[in-house]
């Protein structure tokens, strides 16, 4: 490992300090405080980059403040580099949006103060190279991202998601604390290279509860289900929070699966678990997801079906494409927060559609069969140029080519125009071979130092087919969704979807949350939701 200081490693610093100097000026259009901020950010973008830089001429960097049993180590690899420029770059776009956002609100200083300290939080946990370090930087992102959550603290359902938020994401940090304590009883050792290096001994009792906990804290962190109305109600702290939050922060949970990516591999349960939870996660958080009308709350949504399909790949092995999904999803997410202002202006300009091609069983059957076929093509392919793939991305290509056979479905619609048929068949072909494309790139990258996909055993092959058969009909049953969609029944789900099955509103008679907005509506106050 490089000797040299690693410069990535100055960037929660120099958060930090603008940070303090910006909670001195807490008020409504603070002098300087703005500036600095997005100053600040940008500064420990450059920082970023230039770790980057150091890791691809030097290779990785270890940073110890302090060693023995309980270690407090900096780890700046390709994996933690990677993470620590992409989380610096959409911060300083965040706080650089929000100058202009905040522009003239009360406390404006303190909410800068804020987010550069949760960026900051964020940063330190992306170059965590021990349990300690980890712990310590999750506790410091709940609490940053919880006084930003009751930044307008007279609305309700801005105090009830923060509640929610907290007891979710503090949980999980208990379910860290508790599994860094079993490593040192176990390994002697928090330290994420060493308790790599020992995965192969993981004891049968103690290491696979330990295992089991990391896994309980990630599916907590992502906001899995059924533990995922939090971030549906985030909305209502300031867009630059949601778009931080939804961007970066979710994506936490992702990284501490990758990080202790061969500890969770010497688990086939914990594997397994995060494969069903992460799959189910997925779909159910794409199918509430079409029934949302509000621009930002189909993002949350969004954001929940991502975060199961990153515990999906993280379970079937995957966990370079894991990352390069991390990255593809934080910078879209970024950019849909951040633009949602002008998304109902822009659709309502537009010219209205005449009707919409609607595909009947045959078109559906024709084109899930012309999308797979166009994916075994791209498949074989790319198995001839760079060698054969795991079972297990080849059962997650299919997953996302379903989901582009749905558009293939309206270009075969009888009423479609011969271009429409072309584009979708194009789009098909488009996606099978980004998908592979972008494989080989994340491998190239990341590949190195990330454990390979493990051989599937029977309840691997079990869990695979079980994964690929429900995206397949979830995404069938969508494409003929305009066929009886009219009809009572439907009516009936579709409303039960809308309201994500009443799972949230049980969250909320459990912590009290219904009876705070009674409370509230009591005083003549009125809650947001």
């Amino acid at each position: 490992m490089s000797l040299a200081l690693p410069l990535g490693a100055l960037a929660p610093i120099v958060l930090l300090i603008a940070a303090l100097a910006a909670f001195r000026h807490p008020g409504i259009r603070p002098r300087g405080v703005t500036r600095l901020s997005e100053a600040a950010a940008l500064g420990a973008l450059a920082l970023a980059v230039a770790g980057v830089a150091q890791n691809l001429t030097g290779g990785p960097a270890r940073v110890a403040l302090v060693e023995g049993p309980v270690a407090v180590v900096l780890r700046l690899d390709a994996v933690s580099t990677t993470m620590t420029f992409l989380v610096a770059f959409i911060g300083w776009i965040v706080l650089r949006y929000s100058r202009s956002y905040l522009d003239g609100e009360p406390r404006e200083g303190r909410f800068h103060g804020l987010m550069l300290a949760t960026l900051a939080a964020v940063l330190l946990l992306m170059q965590s190279g021990s349990l300690s370090i980890l712990i310590l930087a999750f506790i410091g992102v709940g609490i940053g991202l919880r006084q930003l959550q009751l930044f307008y603290p007279d609305r309700p359902a801005a105090r009830r998601a923060a509640t929610k938020f907290t007891l979710v994401w503090h949980a999980g940090d208990a379910a860290l604390i508790l599994a860094a304590a079993l490593w040192l009883g176990v390994f002697g050792t928090g330290e994420f290279a060493a308790l790599a290096a020992s995965a192969a001994e993981v004891p049968s009792g103690t290491g696979h509860l330990a295992i089991a906990l990391i896994v309980l804290a990630a599916v907590l962190k992502t906001a899995a289900f059924p533990l995922h109305g939090w971030l549906t109600e985030v909305m209502e702290a300031p867009t630059p929070v949601s778009a931080l939050l939804h961007a970066g922060i979710i994506n936490a949970g992702g990284f501490l699966l990758i990080r202790t990516a061969e500890l969770v591999q010497a688990s086939s349960g914990a594997m397994a678990a995060l494969v069903m939870i992460g799959g189910f996660t997925a779909l159910f958080g794409a199918v509430v997801m079409l029934t949302q009308s509000a621009v930002k709350t189909a993002l949350a949504w969004s954001t929940v079906a991502q975060m199961g399909f990153l515990l999906l790949q993280c379970g079937l092995g995957l966990w370079a494409l894991a990352l390069l999904h991390i990255v593809a999803h934080s910078l879209y997410k970024a950019h849909a927060f951040l633009a949602s202002g002008g998304a109902v202006a822009a659709v309502a300009s537009l010219r209205r559609p005449g009707p919409v091609a609607t595909p009947g069983l045959g078109a559906v059957l024709k084109s899930f069969g012309l999308a797979l076929v166009i994916y075994a093509a791209m498949a074989a392919l790319f198995t001839a140029l760079a060698g054969p793939k795991s079972p297990q991305a080849l059962a997650l290509g299919t997953m996302l080519i379903f989901g582009v056979a749905y558009l293939v479905a309206q270009g075969l619609a009888d009423a479609a125009p011969v271009a429409l048929t072309r584009r979708t068949a194009l789009a098909a072909l488009g996606a099978a071979a980004g998908y592979f494309t972008f494989q080989m790139a994340a491998l190239a990258i990341c590949g190195p130092h990330l454990p390979a996909a493990p051989t599937p055993g029977s309840l691997d092959w079990a869990l695979i087919a079980l994964a690929v058969l429900s995206f397949g009909l979830v995404a069938f049953a969508q494409a003929l969704f305009p066929l009886w969609a009219h009809h009572p029944a439907s009516a009936g789900l579709r409303v039960h979807l809308a309201n994500g099955l009443y799972l949230n509103a049980l969250l909320d008679r459990l912590i009290g949350g219904f009876r705070v907005a009674d409370t509230d509506q009591a005083k003549g106050q009125t809650p947001c939701s």
